[in-house]
């Protein structure tokens, strides 16, 4: 028997075996042709004949995702994806303010960013990446300090550093930390410097001076070099205030008394409402020279218009006391914080913007302090104070309408505004009260309905004459909302607490934020209407700051 023979009684044996045999053995009788079944090696990823198999693996190591493909090259580079509808054409009116078109780069995602405007630059290389970035975190530390928004502090650097041809350049503004990243490629290290605010002032002549600078660093015909740009903004630093000492604690003075003349008072009240606040000016003052936190400040500055307001309550002059601390009051309300602190949180900068309603909290609660202490110890010495007051107040239109505008005045004299913008925020301070006044006292709508329609023509009028002077609104904005700051809903609020009525005290006070959140989304508001309407990018439209339907 050969050996074939020999193993194929075994194999036939194994196909009967039960313990070896599987449902998948052929059954006895079928003949199976060679080549036909499928081998053991194959499975359902085999690849089928007729198609190349796997390519053997290349030599060169696999790439990242953040190194180049190895087919790209800087001379032949691959041609670019274009989508089926295209890719959208973003075109910037060069004739509107820089303000606007930057802010409409910085709402665009980095792709879409248009090129940048012809490089202000001597040197073949252009000027040194840090020194730009250094000017940009000066000239951005001076706007933030000066009360001007987050948003508009990011268009100025960001129109800063594209002035000198840095393309990809990403500000990022805080409350007191500003940086600036650079990137010159998707290869390069970016390059990234930070700044800290650490003094805050009021000049709004210093504002709009470097609001010049950068309107003439973005100017395509005007070469500004970095040196002139350095020296220009030393000489911005050097400068004096445009008022003295004096001037501000009569302005203060003539604000106090213009309030208190809103409210119901008459000469004699204007008299000590101006004496009033003049007091509480100099001792802040003399706080702030002896290096007192500005809480302390605005506590001390608080009690003089209160004290005078009490002495006339136990002296039974035949004066409503409560105008006086009223006009004290609108001295010291922090509306410019305010409305900056409102407009970053609208704007999408919330952090900035917690961090001013918190300064504007403080500096409130140190007015309330002081203003309770006087009232509370008046109280108990038999001063008689009505809280009811607050609900007589003569209609004396062409009085008002004065007193408002020379409350605008002496506000813009205490913000140290340049003399050529003092007469229009006076001009639409006096609308901003007449709008006021026939809508709540003319038409008997709700004060806070009045002071939010009020709120938004003066911001709408004040972008359009930013708009046409090529300047920061806050100048023509800041001042022209104090005729309608919330100090008569304050104090009576504070008396109320201080005969031990907390229900209408809370109210009060509660009605008072009501209407500074009005006056703040108000001149917002107006702000936003009138950018509205202005085509600065591709087909005319604005981009949202942030989100869109909370996600």
């Amino acid at each position: 028997m050969t050996e074939a023979e020999d193993r194929k009684p075994r194999s036939d044996e194994a196909r009967y075996d039960p313990e070896i045999t599987s449902e998948f053995a052929i059954p006895v009788g079928i003949e199976v042709p060679e080549g036909a079944g499928e081998p053991e090696s194959t499975s359902e990823f085999a690849v089928p004949q007729g198609l190349p198999g796997p390519q053997p693996p290349s030599a060169e190591p696999e790439g990242s995702a953040f190194s180049p493909p190895r087919t790209y090259s800087a001379k032949e580079a691959p041609p670019a994806f274009t989508p089926a509808a295209g890719v959208p054409l973003v075109s910037l009116v060069k004739d509107a303010p820089w303000q606007d078109r930057m802010r409409t780069m910085l709402r665009m995602p980095v792709a879409e960013r248009p090129a940048p405007e012809p490089v202000q630059r001597e040197e073949e290389d252009g000027p040194a990446v840090p020194r730009v970035l250094d000017l940009t975190l000066r000239i951005g530390e001076l706007l933030l300090a000066g009360g001007e928004g987050a948003e508009d502090v990011e268009a100025a650097m960001f129109a800063v550093c594209r002035s000198y041809g840095l393309d990809r350049c990403e500000p990022n503004v805080t409350f007191t930390l500003l940086s600036i990243s650079h990137q010159p490629s998707l290869v390069d290290d970016p390059v990234t410097a930070s700044r800290t605010v650490r003094r805050r002032g009021t000049d709004y002549t210093r504002l709009a001076a470097v609001f010049r600078l950068v309107d003439d660093l973005t100017d395509p015909e005007t070469q500004v070099s970095l040196e002139e740009a350095y020296r220009r903004l030393a000489e911005i630093r050097r400068n004096r205030h445009p008022y003295p000492g004096w001037a501000l604690t009569l302005a203060s003075g003539l604000l106090a008394g213009a309030a208190s003349v809103l409210v119901g008072g008459d000469l004699i009240v204007f008299v000590a409402a101006a004496i009033g606040a003049m007091l509480g000016d100099r001792l802040a003052w003399l706080c702030a020279g002896r290096g007192l936190p500005e809480f302390y400040q605005f506590t001390v500055a608080a009690m003089p218009p209160a004290a005078i307001g009490v002495a006339f309550a136990l002296a039974h002059v035949d004066v409503k006391a409560s105008a006086v601390v009223t006009g004290g009051l609108f001295a010291l309300l922090p509306g410019r914080a305010l409305v900056a602190g409102v407009q970053d949180g609208l704007t999408g900068f919330y952090i900035t913007a917690s961090a001013r309603l918190l300064e504007v909290m403080y500096f409130f609660v140190g007015i309330v302090t002081g203003v309770l202490v006087v009232l509370y110890f008046g109280v108990k010495v038999g001063g008689k104070l009505n809280p009811d007051a607050s609900l007589i107040i003569n209609e004396r239109p062409l009085v008002q309408i004065a007193a408002s505008m020379l409350l605008s005045l002496t506000f813009a004299v205490l913000l140290q505004q340049e003399r050529s913008t003092v007469l229009w925020v006076t001009l639409n301070g006096g609308v901003a009260w007449s709008v006021y006044g026939a809508m709540h006292y003319v038409a008997d709508i709700s004060p806070v309905a009045s002071t939010a329609v009020a709120a938004g023509l003066v911001g709408l009028f004040g972008q359009l004459l930013s708009r046409y002077r090529f300047a920061s609104a806050l100048p023509y904005t800041t001042a022209a909302i104090g005729p309608l700051l919330p100090g008569s809903a304050t104090y009576f609020g504070l008396l109320n607490m201080a005969q031990n009525e907390v229900d209408k005290g809370l109210v009060s006070l509660a009605n008072a934020a009501s209407l500074a959140i009005a006056i703040a989304i108000g001149v917002n508001l107006g702000s936003e209407v009138f950018r509205l309407f202005l085509r600065i990018g591709s087909a005319g439209k604005r981009r949202a700051a942030k989100r869109t339907r909370g996600f």
